[in-house]
């Protein structure tokens, strides 16, 4: 009986630990990509392109954004600038 109590608590300790690890990562994250997006708009960057270098292929915002005109503007206008 007391092997299936240590079992338990190895796996609560793992799954425990995972769960942690996890919101600590979507944290830091979601702090970076904050960071960053602030450092676009002072740089004149579009926000919008920052925030889908973080995002999976499937987000369908980013989608949208990739097949707009727009999205291709912005390239065409940092080269531009310089």
């Amino acid at each position: 009986m007391s092997d299936f109590k240590t079992i338990t608590l190895c796996i609560a300790s793992i799954v425990l630990t995972f769960i942690i690890a996890m919101t600590w990562y979507h944290i830091n994250d979601r702090g970076l990509m904050a960071d960053n997006i602030n450092k676009a708009v002072e740089k004149g960057i579009d926000p919008l392109s920052v925030r889908c270098s973080y995002v999976s292929s499937q987000d369908i915002i980013c989608i949208a954004f990739a097949a707009s005109a727009q999205s291709h503007n912005v390239a065409q206008q940092a080269t531009t600038k310089r």
